[in-house]
């Protein structure tokens, strides 16, 4: 019964660790949901901090564009939709992270059913560097109705 109840314990332990989430999937995650509330606020400050110094999207309408040109749209006084964003794989490659998923952005009439919301899909790449994670890259589309 010893040996049945150590068995369990072992086997418990190794499935959590083989299962769970890292602390950099952890934190990828939580900075997933930060940045997109500092979007929201139109915290530029904030934001110049957790992009990286070469950030660059290619927006969902076919522009690329740097924290430059975010920044001075903000500034100029736009707001950006919300966006409910899904992740559903968090790829690690050394010090880089490949976040993809889906997102749901909030349509110009700024209705609040989501199920009037744009679906779209993104990209998200974070580096880590010695100031921690930043977001180098992302590319998000428009998903065609089929």
């Amino acid at each position: 019964m010893k040996t049945f109840g150590f068995l369990l314990i072992s086997f418990t332990f190794v499935i959590s660790i083989a299962y769970g989430q890292s602390n950099d999937e952890k934190k990828n995650r939580q900075l997933e949901k930060h940045w997109t509330e500092l979007l929201d606020k139109g915290d530029t400050t904030a934001l110049l901090k957790i992009w990286s110094e070469n950030y660059v999207v290619n927006n969902p309408n076919g522009r690329i564009v740097t924290p430059k040109d975010i920044v001075a749209l903000m500034r100029s006084g736009h707001k950006f939709p919300s966006v409910k964003r899904i992740i559903e794989n968090i790829t690690f490659i050394q010090d880089i992270a490949v976040v993809m998923g889906k997102e749901l952005q909030q349509p110009e009439n700024m209705t609040t059913n989501t199920e009037e919301w744009i679906p779209r899909r993104f990209t998200n790449v974070w580096i880590k560097t010695e100031n921690g994670w930043q977001l180098a890259a992302r590319q998000s589309s428009k998903v065609s109705a089929e």
